[in-house]
């Protein structure tokens, strides 16, 4: 991830991620069992609990794979992840006064 292109948004327009595009075959299987594809939604599932909800829903889509997860799938994981990286020193700011609480009632209730 080092040096991977940059990641623009969360999710590419257009990718359709479906259960049709899960491993097939004996070499695929083998070949995606090295991918540690439920540690890295793992850990996208805290940066969205903690700080990140921009890419939660990239993430629901991702995590339905979990158990089934194809090249396309890892490949959608991969986009959050640079996403993330290239996204991480920017935040929001909320400014504004002082925080002036206001209450209203019903006298006639």
């Amino acid at each position: 991830m080092e040096h991977s292109k940059r990641g623009l948004l969360s999710m590419r327009h257009g990718v359709k991620l479906s259960k049709k595009q899960s491993p097939k075959t004996d070499e695929e299987l083998k070949r995606m069992s090295n991918i540690p594809y439920a540690s890295a939604v793992g850990s996208i599932q805290h940066a969205v609990q903690c700080t990140r909800p921009d890419v939660a829903y990239a993430l629901s889509v991702t995590s339905r794979y979990q158990a089934c997860a194809g090249e396309a799938h890892w490949g959608a994981v991969k986009s959050i992840l640079k996403y993330l990286k290239r996204t991480k020193y920017l935040f929001l700011i909320y400014g504004g006064g002082e925080l002036i609480l206001k209450g209203y009632s019903d006298a006639s209730f």
